[in-house]
């Protein structure tokens, strides 16, 4: 039976799968010791880190330079109901600029999510960024509150990312009914032209009629046997939503 705690952890997954834009707080420079707020977009990662593209005159860019201590917070806000009882979540870590080998397939993943962020790459002054989490609080409404743990969300590069190409090609002439099956049982959506779009470590994402959806995993996958089992268990489990 779950806990409230993996209750929670599901629901903090799921707001970071679908969610691209936050409020992203950093040290001022300019007014020494304050907060500093700013809208962002960004991508989460293949693990539950997120990347961030900026420019270096950026305010926030230029904050995270003299410190990296950053937070940031994600919300979703429900039009039926009480904002104050709204789910939201703030991730506090380090943001630093990304090594320059990672730099490409972030690039890549980026674009997959963001393309319009395509038009910055000709602009010299922009760069990625990681925040790398230490912390994450979570807020699901009145009461449901807690600290999540910790080393489910620190950084790390899992060990089917150099297989993503094949995994995914793999599903989408092999295995497209289970997706589609996968996409209704989790959005009530039918489409049988559904294709798995991109992979992380807790689910993947499946693109339909243009639009993104994320397919949420019970368990974490870390390695490409660990991949292939909550794939086929995901298929056993939702076989009855096949059309």
């Amino acid at each position: 039976m779950n806990t409230k705690r993996e209750e929670y952890e599901k629901d903090a997954v799921s707001l970071l799968r679908s969610t691209s834009e936050g409020v992203l707080s950093t040290i001022s420079v300019r007014n020494e010791g304050y907060p500093f707020g700013s809208f962002v977009t960004f991508v989460s990662d293949a693990d539950r880190s997120v990347v961030i593209y900026a420019s270096n005159i950026a305010q926030h860019t230029i904050n995270l330079k003299e410190n990296s201590k950053s937070c940031l917070t994600l919300f979703k806000i429900e039009d039926d109901l009480d904002k104050q009882n709204s789910s939201r979540m703030t991730l506090l870590g380090d943001l630093k600029a990304l090594p320059e080998g990672e730099i490409e397939n972030t690039r890549k993943r980026f674009e997959n999510f963001l393309p319009e962020s395509k038009k910055y790459a000709a602009m010299h002054d922009f760069n990625f960024y990681r925040l790398y989490i230490s912390q994450v609080r979570w807020i699901g409404g009145f009461g449901k509150i807690a600290w999540l743990d910790n080393k489910k969300w620190n950084y790390h590069q899992p060990k089917w990312l150099k297989n993503e190409a094949s995994i995914i090609g793999h599903m989408n002439n092999d295995h497209q009914k289970n997706l589609s099956s996968s996409l209704n049982a989790q959005h009530g959506i039918k489409d049988k032209k559904a294709k798995m779009f991109s992979m992380s470590i807790d689910g993947y994402y499946v693109k339909s009629k243009e639009e993104i959806y994320f397919i949420y995993f019970e368990n974490t996958c870390g390695n490409v046997k660990d991949y292939k089992d909550m794939l086929v268990q995901q298929a056993e489990e939702y076989r009855s939503f096949e059309f």
